[in-house]
C-alpha cells in the first residue's frame, strides 16, 4: 500500500507531522511539572528536551535509511524473526494506544474542570472517538491532512500569549542556572510526554515521497516545538512565580484568563474549544500508527481492528476517572515512552547496524 504513489505524501508535510503530535493537551499545564524541578531554568531544561529529541530523530532516519526504508513492523521482523519481533510490535501497540488515551482523558478532565463540570464522559468521549475513527478510515493521507489543520488553523491562539507580556518581570529568570545537573535531568525527563508522540515517525515513513530527504522538515518540526514551549514556560516563569506556578495546574489556561477582548469575556472557553483541533491530530495518528502495526502483525482487516481500538478507548475513557488515575496513567505512558523511543531506537539502531555489517561480511 505504501509503495503507491498515490498514498504517499510529500516530505514537507512531515513538519506538522511531527509538530501536530508534539503539541497537545500537555501543553496546557507542562509548567507546573518541570518548575517543581528546575525552578526558573525550566526553559533551559525545554531547550535539553529539545536538543534529545532532535537527535533521536536523527536515529531514526538512520535506522530506517539502514533498513532500506521498511517501517517499524518491518524491521523487527527482519531484525527479531516472527514471533519476538511480533511481541515487539505489540508493545509498541499498547504504547501508542495508551498515549491517545492519555491525551483523549487529559483533555475530557480540562473541559470537565473549566467548562462543563458535569459534562458526560460517556458522550463526549463517544464524540471524539467518532471523529477519530472518521479520520482515520479514510487512510494515511486524511490524517496527514487532519495533522496539517491541527497546526495552522489554531495558531492564532500563539498572539493570545502576548497579552500576560505586559505584567511579566523577567527578573524571574535570574540567576541562570541555579539548579543542579540532577534536578535538570530531572526536569528534562518530565518533558518527555510532550515530545513523546514524534515516535509515529516510525510508522508513515514508508508513506513519505523521498523520505530521506525529509529529515530536514522533521527537525524543523521539532525545532518549532521546542520554541513554542520555550517561549511558554518564559513567559510562565515571568508572569507568575515559583509558589503561584506550583498551585496552577494548567497555568497556560490561567494565563488565558486576561485576556480581554470587546466580545470575549472568558476567553479560556475559546481557547479550550480550539483545543479539540490541536487533540484530534495527537489522537489520531498514534491510534494510526497502532493499527498499522496491530494489522501487519496479526494479518486481521485493518477496519476490525480500528473498531477494536476505538472500544478499547472509549472503555478507558469511561472507567479512568479523576485526576489521580489520570496522573497515573500519563505516568505511566511517560516512562514507558522514554525506555522505547530515548533508550530503544538508539540500541535498536546499533543492532540494525551491527547486524548489516555481519550480512555484507
Amino acid at each position: 500500500m505504501a509503495e503507491d504513489q498515490k498514498v504517499r505524501i510529500s516530505g514537507f508535510l512531515v513538519f506538522f507531522l511531527i509538530h501536530a503530535i508534539q503539541v497537545g493537551v500537555g501543553i496546557l499545564g507542562f509548567q507546573r511539572l518541570i518548575v517543581k524541578s528546575a525552578g526558573n531554568d525550566a526553559w533551559i531544561a525545554v531547550i535539553f528536551a529539545g536538543i534529545t529529541t532532535s537527535v533521536i530523530i536523527w536515529f531514526m532516519y538512520g535506522l530506517l535509511k539502514n533498513e532500506k526504508n521498511k517501517d517499524l513492523n518491518g524491521i523487527h521482523r527482519k531484525l527479531f524473526g516472527k514471533w519476538f519481533g511480533g511481541l515487539l510490535n505489540l508493545i509498541w501497540v499498547l504504547y501508542w494506544l495508551m498515549l491517545g488515551l492519555t491525551i483523549i482523558r487529559s483533555y475530557i478532565e480540562v473541559v470537565s474542570v473549566w467548562m462543563f463540570p458535569h459534562i458526560n464522559v460517556i458522550v463526549f468521549s463517544f464524540i471524539l472517538l467518532l471523529l477519530v475513527y472518521y479520520g482515520i478510515s479514510g487512510g494515511f493521507r486524511v490524517v496527514a491532512g487532519i495533522c496539517f489543520l491541527g497546526v495552522v488553523i489554531p495558531f492564532y491562539l500563539a498572539l493570545t500569549f502576548l497579552f500576560p507580556i505586559e505584567y511579566t518581570n523577567f527578573r524571574n529568570l535570574l540567576p541562570v542556572w541555579n539548579h543542579s545537573i540532577n534536578e535538570m535531568a530531572i526536569a528534562t525527563k518530565d518533558m518527555g510526554l510532550s515530545y513523546l508522540g514524534f515516535s509515529t515517525l516510525l510508522m508513515y515513513y514508508p508513506y513519505i515521497k523521498h523520505p530521506e530527504k525529509s529529515q530536514k522538515w522533521a527537525q524543523l518540526g521539532n525545532i518549532l516545538t521546542t520554541l513554542v514551549y520555550m517561549f511558554l514556560i518564559i513567559i510562565s516563569i515571568c508572569y507568575f512565580s515559583e509558589g503561584q506556578l506550583d498551585e496552577h495546574i494548567w497555568a497556560t489556561l490561567s494565563m488565558w484568563k486576561i485576556v480581554e477582548m470587546p466580545i470575549v469575556e472568558r476567553f479560556e472557553y475559546v481557547g479550550i474549544t480550539s483545543w479539540v483541533l490541536v487533540i484530534l491530530p495527537n489522537i489520531s495518528l498514534a491510534v494510526w500508527a497502532a493499527l498499522k502495526v496491530a494489522s501487519g502483525t496479526f494479518k486481521i482487516k485493518e477496519k476490525k481492528i480500528l473498531i477494536f481500538m476505538m472500544v478499547f478507548l472509549y472503555v478507558g475513557c469511561i472507567f479512568i476517572e479523576g485526576k489521580e488515575k489520570i496522573d497515573q496513567l500519563s505516568n505511566l505512558v511517560t516512562f514507558s515512552g522514554l525506555l522505547l523511543v530515548y533508550l530503544y531506537v538508539p540500541c535498536l539502531l546499533l543492532y540494525s547496524k551491527l547486524m548489516s555489517k555481519i550480512r555484507r561480511n
